[in-house]
This record gives C-alpha cells, structure tokens and sequence, in this order.
C-alpha cells in the first residue's frame, strides 16, 4: 500500500526541504530584524519546524518494507511534537504584541486543524487503518498552503520593520 504513495511522498518532501532551505537564506539575510521581534522570530521557527516536519514525514514514509503501523507511530510523535510547538509559537507572537501582521484566529485554528489532522492519520495508522494517509496527505497538502502564506506573512513584516 505505501509504494503507492512514493510518489506523493517524493515531491512533497522534496517541496519541503527546497522551501525550508529558501526560508533559512531568507532569514539568515535578515536575522537581526527577526531575532529583535517576537513575532517575526516565533513565525520564522513555526515555518521551520513546518517544513522540516512534511520533510521527515516523507522521508519516514519512503522507508522501504516499514508496515503503516510502524509509520504511524513515528508520524504521531513528529507530529505531536510539531503541533506543540506551532500553537505554542502562536500563542507567544500573539501575547508579545510585536507585530499584528496575520496573527489572527482564523489563521491559529486552521493550521492547528492541518497538524491535527496529521496526528489524526498516524492515529488511524496505528489503528490499523490505511485511510489515514489519505487524511494525512490532505493535511499535508492544506498546511503547505499555511505555511507558505506564513512565510508570506513574514517577509511582510521584515519589510515593514526595515520601512520604520
């Protein structure tokens, strides 16, 4: 069941290291505005994490002869790791009151909707269930989106701190 999904797994890993590797040039040409900002820093280590964590999914899920139970654990640990570390990033920039710029609830629930939705595949993979990766390549698919409006959103704010 998992050789079919290779594919998938291929090119979203792939997309996830090459936009994490272009996320890490952009910060390190503008570390000194990010470090200064909590919120600009918290939303830099969120995209990070993000990124890395559809990179090591992917490259858990190429692993030839591993049972979808197997994956499913080490998915619910990436993912429950990767999970608090987002909400707790968000709640950090939101509460340092730095910069407003996409810190808003909608954008809160709905990446913690893509990363529980992860956890809920590896659970169902655990289970037993082989629909789990569908619910986890959905949610893979919806977090990308999130997370490069979050890189968006962040290179907004760079821009507006070096305009002050």
């Amino acid at each position: 069941m998992l050789t079919q999904w290779n594919n998938f797994f291929v090119m979203v890993g792939g997309g996830a290291a090459g936009l994490a590797g272009l996320i890490f040039v952009a910060m390190s040409i503008n570390h000194k505005i990010i470090i200064q900002n909590t919120t600009h820093k918290n939303r830099a280590i969120n995209m990070l994490t993000g990124f890395t964590a559809i990179f090591m999914a992917s490259g858990l899920a190429l692993i030839a002869t591993q049972d979808l139970q197997m994956l499913g654990w080490e998915w619910l640990v990436l993912w429950l790791i990767a999970t608090i570390i987002f909400i707790r990033g968000y709640i950090i920039a939101i509460r340092s009151g730095m910069s407003s710029i996409g810190l808003k609830m909608p954008r809160l629930a709905g990446g913690t909707i893509c990363y529980l939705a992860e956890v809920l595949g590896a659970v169902f993979l655990v289970l037993g269930y082989d629909y789990g990766l569908y619910i986890a390549a959905v949610g893979i698919i919806v977090l990308f989106a999130f997370l490069i409006s979050g890189a968006w959103l962040l290179m907004i704010g760079i821009y507006e701190d070096r305009a002050k």
